[in-house]
């Protein structure tokens, strides 16, 4: 039976991100996508315009309605948007016991807020202790962490506080520090390693949410956690390779690319 990946997370409407990217990333991978849709953005290549957040009971129901008939064996988040939502969210997931990941979206790329003040203390409290693995970029781990992060060293640190408020594991994700784009994972007993080449380009719109994506959906096929990220980074950093210059800013990630050797 195919695996039933469902991703909670806003909508874009330039599709480089949020559940368009998420859907196309369980596609890659043969996986069946489900949404459960939080926000609808008004977004390009070059800024988010307007964003509407959605009711948290609508929230809840679509949830409800996709686990009671279709059934989920992978979840993973992203724009979470309002307090009210990552508290339904966190409820149903700790009802369900599905493991999940968590991409903490936060800031979106021009600067815009992502997630409403409060958000960020709930996320904390009572979505992350239930995670599988939490999956912060440099910024996303600095806010949570509550510390500076400049080096490798910042990075373990980081992951170490972040995993010590109850989730199984915590990938610090490098790309925004110079030199190789270097992920550090944290499962409570040590530290993995994974790296890629830093590619010089501005057609990156996406990569978070391709990455978790990716993630998620190979956790649902049965793979380690180590082997899921592996994969992953080697299907994000080809997407990156191979990525669209569409727009005027940050174009979209190519997620039409192979994932065969990935």
């Amino acid at each position: 039976m195919i695996k039933r990946v469902l991703t909670i997370a806003g909508s874009d409407s330039g599709g480089g991100a949020g559940i368009q990217a998420d859907l196309k990333t369980f596609s890659a991978f043969g996986v069946y996508g489900m949404s459960v849709i939080t926000a609808v953005t008004a977004q390009n290549s070059v800024r988010v315009n307007s964003i509407v957040g959605l009711d948290p009971k609508f929230v809840s129901l679509q949830f409800e309605s996709v686990f009671v008939d279709i059934g989920i064996d992978g979840v993973k988040t992203g724009m979470l948007y309002s307090p009210g939502i990552v508290q339904v969210i966190a409820r149903k997931l700790e009802q369900s016991r599905i493991p999940f990941v968590v991409d903490p979206v936060m800031v979106a790329t021009g600067g815009e807020p992502l997630l409403e003040p409060g958000g960020l203390e709930i996320m904390k409290k009572e979505l992350i202790p239930l995670a599988t693995l939490v999956m912060p970029n440099i910024h996303e781990a600095e806010v949570l962490s509550e510390m500076t992060i400049s080096s490798v060293d910042d990075m373990k640190a980081a992951a170490r506080k972040i995993h010590s408020m109850g989730c199984k594991a915590v990938l610090v994700k490098g790309g925004h520090l110079s030199g190789d784009a270097v992920d550090l994972l944290f499962d409570g007993e040590g530290f993995a390693r994974f790296t890629a080449p830093r590619i010089n380009t501005k057609n990156t719109h996406g990569t978070g949410c391709t990455y978790s994506a990716a993630v998620a959906a190979n956790l649902a096929k049965g793979k380690s956690l180590k082997e899921a990220i592996k994969i992953s980074k080697v299907f994000v950093t080809r997407a990156i390779e191979q990525a669209f210059s569409l727009g005027k800013g940050h174009g979209p990630l190519n997620h039409f690319v192979s994932v065969e050797s990935a």
